[in-house]
C-alpha cells in the first residue's frame, strides 16, 4: 500500500490489524535475537573475567555503534539507533557485572 494513499475506514482497520500482527511477530524475533546476543555477552564476560579485562570497553562500544550505523539503511535515524544500542549495551554490561559478582561469591 502506498503511504500517500487515502484509506477507507475498513481498509484502515485491516491495515491496523495486519500491521499489529506483524509487529507482534517481529517483537518475538527481536526477543529471540536479544537472548542470543545475551548468550554471546555471557561468553564475553567469562573471557573478560579470565583475562582480567573491564566490563566496560569504550572503544568496543564505539565500534558497535559504527557497525550498526554503517548497516542502517533507514528509515530509523542513526541517532535513534544509537540510543537503542546504548540501552542494549547498558543492560548487557549490567548482566556481565551481575554474573561476575555471582561468580566471585
Amino acid at each position: 500500500m502506498k503511504t500517500d494513499e487515502v484509506l477507507t475506514p475498513e481498509a484502515a482497520q485491516r491495515l491496523l490489524t495486519d500491521s499489529r500482527a506483524k509487529i507482534d511477530s517481529l517483537d518475538r524475533k527481536l526477543v529471540d535475537l536479544l537472548n542470543q546476543r545475551t548468550l554471546m555477552v555471557e561468553d564475553i564476560g567469562r573471557a573478560k573475567t579470565t583475562l582480567g579485562s573491564p566490563v566496560l570497553e569504550l572503544r568496543r562500544e564505539e565500534n558497535v555503534f559504527r557497525n550498526v550505523m554503517l548497516h542502517n539503511h533507514g528509515p530509523i535515524p542513526n541517532d535513534a539507533l544509537k540510543r537503542i544500542f546504548e540501552e542494549i549495551m547498558r543492560e548487557m554490561r549490567a548482566l556481565q557485572g551481575m554474573k561476575r559478582e555471582s561468580e566471585q561469591s
